[in-house]
C-alpha cells in the first residue's frame, strides 16, 4: 500500500487484526509525543486517531460498505504506524534553534506521501476515485487539524 499497489481490501478482514494494528498505532504515537516531550501529546495522538477511525467508519456505513472497516482499519493502522516510524526517524535528528531545509522537505514529502497513502485506501475502501480519496484524505486532515485546534488551541 505504501507503494500505492494494493488496496486494503488484500489484507484479511480481521477484526483482532485490526485491533492489533490500531493498538500499535496508538502505543507509538503516544511514545512518540512523549519521545519529542510534547506537553499534550498523548491526548492529541488519541483524537487525531479517532477521528481518522471514526470518520471512516461513519463514511463506510454511508455508503453500506460496513463489511469493509476492519480491512481499512488495518490499512490505516499499518500504513499509519510505518509512517509514524519514519516521521519519528526524521523529527530525532532535528537541532532545535538552528535551519535544517533538508530536514523540513524531507519531513514535508513524507507527508505528502502519507496523505496520497491514506488517498489510496480510501479510494478502495469507498470504490472511488483516487481523486475523491485525496478530497477525503484532506478533508479528515482539516476536520483533525481544526478539533485538535478547537480543543487545545
Amino acid at each position: 500500500m505504501l507503494r500505492l499497489r494494493s488496496g486494503p481490501q488484500e489484507l484479511p478482514a480481521a477484526k483482532g487484526l485490526a485491533f492489533l494494528l490500531a493498538l500499535a498505532y496508538v502505543l507509538l504515537g503516544l511514545a512518540t509525543d512523549r519521545m519529542l516531550d510534547g506537553a499534550d501529546g498523548g491526548p492529541r495522538s488519541l483524537i487525531a486517531i479517532a477521528v481518522q477511525f471514526g470518520a471512516i467508519v461513519v463514511l463506510l456505513n454511508t455508503r453500506r460498505l460496513a463489511s469493509r472497516i476492519p480491512q481499512t482499519v488495518s490499512a490505516l493502522a499499518g500504513t499509519g504506524f510505518l509512517f509514524g516510524l519514519l516521521s519519528l526517524a526524521v523529527l530525532s535528528q532535528v537541532q532545535r534553534g538552528e535551519p535544517q531545509p533538508g530536514l523540513a522537505t524531507l519531513y514535508l514529502g513524507l507527508f505528502a506521501w502519507s496523505l496520497a497513502v491514506d488517498a489510496h485506501i480510501y479510494r478502495h475502501a469507498l470504490s472511488t476515485t483516487m481523486s475523491f480519496g485525496l478530497l477525503v484524505a484532506v478533508l479528515i486532515f482539516g476536520a483533525n487539524f481544526m478539533i485538535l485546534r478547537a480543543v487545545f488551541g
